[in-house]
């Protein structure tokens, strides 16, 4: 593994994020000096909080898996994570509705999750089920140590023995036809390939290998903090703080000052910092224009689909609700036709509904209650632009609401008493290529050691991380890659747990591991 050379002492972290806040722990805890600097008033990042009319909305991931990732950054500086932090797993991880009328909870028991199939769709798809479960369990192993949790130095690197075995297990053929041999029923098929979208590739055209998704979903586990999702970055930056990390919140960084290929200085509009080494974690364009280079690839970078996010608190709930639940409308191949070629908006939209208040009431006022809609749209580089969506985002929520209304949730809109509504505009506001907050897609040219490196040519002591580059998006690769920043840093692999060893998480009470 290559590393950063030279001097290493005194590191700035940019970003305050999930990667950054991971890339600071385990730097503390091999030694260095860290100072973290962050534009807004808060952690967290796309994780980040907007407290309105007594109503705490997280505006970044709603969906929290594999919790040793974070205890592993907590114990980077000799912490444990029920120090800071109390996760609750939910049960069920998910309810999924379907345009015809049917409803499957989704466990990641595997025997209440076999009673549900059978229930739903009869004992021959429980024992396709039963298959599906071990094959996902195989594919999280073969990737976890060499690929997912791995740096890479050049597509050499991915010449190792997980590889065949990976290969064995069809890991580099297409997603919903592998999924399609174990169950049959259309409806459980999108249960088991619909976290594709996350990596922002169709499950028809996405590689079997992101299966892996899935497991963490519907195998391992998903959980609720205490507090909100926003309460993990409050939680990794008051440790960062006790272990000695110098936190800089409401500063911009200006620019990066240099003496040949090494960042001597970060400059932010109110202070120079000099250091030793960079990490950057703002996401790509950001981070390119703060080092005034782009790498040179063969294919322009593929963003993937970016997403309407509708908060609202409201006066009421729906029972039929859990606290995430998902609303399939009747199309499917169309609907990631539109997100992903024709750039239009969903004609039949699935949607991610969450509830956190079902699991922390004090989210809202007494009595209250918050319901979040994620509605996948196209990026702006397929869709709608940035500028048409300051229009097309009112119309937009209201047709939402009237199929909400149409869907079961009747009164849903009279309901509303505070919202936040988030458009491809706010996120390319924020900074995020192409109006998403999904950053670069995981297509086979931007997978693995494709994907945008943490190194840069031409910035000797710059590391990267974040969810455009290894090893890419959502919340457990993106403390994967603090960490992967950090070694390059340190050469230090940080805090793992050794090959086969079950995660910390599962000692969590009320796991069903």
């Amino acid at each position: 593994m290559r590393t950063v050379d030279g001097r290493t002492d005194h590191v700035v972290v940019v970003g305050a994020g999930l990667a950054g806040l991971s890339a600071t722990l385990h730097l503390l805890g091999a030694g260095r000096r860290v100072t973290l600097v962050e534009r807004e008033a808060l952690p967290g990042g796309r994780a980040g909080r907007v407290e309105r009319d007594g109503h705490r909305f997280d505006t970044g991931p709603t969906v929290l898996t594999m919790p040793h990732l974070l205890e592993e950054c907590f114990a980077a500086v000799g912490r444990t994570m029920c120090d800071r932090l109390s996760l609750r797993p939910l049960h069920p991880a998910y309810r999924a509705r379907f345009a015809d009328g049917s409803q499957l909870d989704v466990h990641t028991c595997a025997q209440a999750m076999e009673e549900e199939i059978e229930r739903f769709a009869g004992g021959r798809e429980v024992l396709g089920y039963q298959r599906l479960r071990r094959w996902l369990g195989d594919l999280y192993q073969a990737q976890t140590g060499r690929f997912i949790e791995a740096n890479f130095d050049s597509p050499f690197s991915l010449l190792n023995p997980d590889l065949a075995r990976l290969a064995a297990l069809g890991g580099f053929g297409r997603l919903q036809p592998r999924v399609a041999r174990f169950i049959t029923d259309e409806r459980l098929q999108r249960v088991f390939t619909f976290q594709s979208l996350y990596a922002g590739v169709p499950p028809a055209r996405a590689l079997a290998a992101y299966a892996v998704i899935a497991y963490m979903d519907t195998v391992a586990g998903v959980y609720f903090p205490e507090g909100g999702m926003h309460a993990v970055p409050t939680a990794l930056s008051a440790a960062a703080a006790d272990a000695g990390a110098r936190l800089l919140y409401g500063q911009s960084v200006l620019r990066l000052e240099r003496t040949g290929e090494r960042i001597t200085a970060v400059v932010t509009d109110r202070e120079r910092i000099p250091c030793d080494a960079v990490v950057l974690t703002p996401d790509l364009p950001q981070a390119y224009r703060l080092l005034g280079r782009r790498p040179r690839r063969p294919l322009a970078l593929r963003h993937s689909p970016s997403a309407v996010v509708l908060h609202a608190g409201t006066d009421r709930t729906w029972p039929e609700l859990a606290h995430h639940t998902i609303s399939f409308g009747a199309a499917w191949k169309q609907t990631f036709r539109e997100l992903t070629r024709t750039g239009s908006l969903m004609s039949d939209p699935s949607l991610l509904i969450t509830r956190p208040t079902a699991t922390d009431p004090s989210l809202a006022p007494a009595g209250g209650h918050i319901h979040y809609v994620l509605a996948p749209c196209p990026n702006t580089d397929i869709g709608p632009s940035a500028v048409a969506w300051k229009s097309l985002g009112p119309r937009y929520r209201d047709s939402l609401l009237r199929e909400l209304e149409h869907r079961g949730l009747t009164g849903f809109a009279d309901a509303i008493g505070t919202e936040v509504l988030v458009t491809p505009a706010d996120w390319a506001a924020g900074g995020h290529g192409a109006g998403t907050p999904f950053s670069v897609a995981h297509t086979m040219p931007q997978t693995g050691p494709f994907r945008p490196r943490n190194l840069v040519r031409g910035a000797a002591n710059v590391v990267l991380a974040g969810c455009g580059t290894t090893p890419g998006v959502g919340v457990p690769t993106v403390l994967i890659s603090g960490r992967l920043a950090a070694a390059r840093i340190t050469g230090l692999p940080g805090v793992r747990r050794r090959r086969g060893a079950p995660p910390p998480s599962a000692a969590l009470e009320g796991d069903p591991l």
